[in-house]
């Protein structure tokens, strides 16, 4: 009596390894190349939520500069820099500047490794957003002329770039970063991580009355 032989020899098991093996390879490699993709997707957001938030903060406070509703506090322009702006506003109308949100520094700082935009009020930085690589301020007259004179100063024009938290592998960045007057404020860098740059001027209406 013959006994059935059918069934898969070695080398139709090693055959069908290898192709499993190719196929589970190929679906590891595209879920790794998706969820990287999501990864730094979320980043790009995080980093343009951070530029939004941070920009829509200064332009409502330095707005105010100079408020002085009883014209007793002194409220202005205190120091100006290109990467620094400090000014006071009598908000509750007292005749002084000294209560909390009154006197106000925007600059760079860093904490922990992590570079921020702070806002000091009066001596202590709070972040505002992180990963700021550059703050930029260009003051302008009443005639959009560049000024460097605290009494002629109407308006301020400020550019922010960020970057993302992580960087990409393979990616290198060569962008440069203008403010709004065409001048580079950041790159080219050369290095892996993905920046957005947000700029805007603002009119402060209580300067110069």
């Amino acid at each position: 009596m013959k006994l059935n032989s059918k069934g898969f020899t070695l080398i139709e098991i090693l055959v069908a390894l290898a192709i499993t093996s190719v196929v589970l390879t190929a679906i590891y490699a595209a879920y790794q190349s998706q969820q990287k993709a999501y990864i730094m997707q979320q980043d790009i957001a995080m980093m343009q939520q951070n530029l939004r938030a941070a920009m829509y903060l200064m332009t409502q406070e330095i707005r105010m500069a100079g408020y002085d509703p009883t014209g007793t506090a002194g409220a202005g322009i205190t120091a100006t820099g290109s990467d620094t702006f400090s000014f006071t506003k009598d908000l509750d109308g007292d005749g002084n500047v000294t209560d909390s949100s009154e006197n106000i520094t925007y600059s760079l700082y860093t904490s922990s490794g992590i570079q921020k935009l702070g806002r000091k009020n009066p001596t202590v930085n709070m972040p505002v957003a992180e990963y700021i690589d550059e703050l930029d301020f260009v003051y302008l007259d009443a005639n959009n002329a560049v000024t460097a004179l605290f009494s002629d100063i109407r308006s301020v024009q400020i550019t922010l770039v960020a970057r993302t938290e992580r960087s990409e592998l393979g990616y290198v960045n060569n962008f440069i970063y203008q403010n709004l007057q065409g001048t580079t404020v950041f790159g080219p860098a050369g290095d892996s991580y993905h920046r957005s740059a947000l700029s805007t001027q603002i009119k402060c209406r209580n300067l110069g009355l």
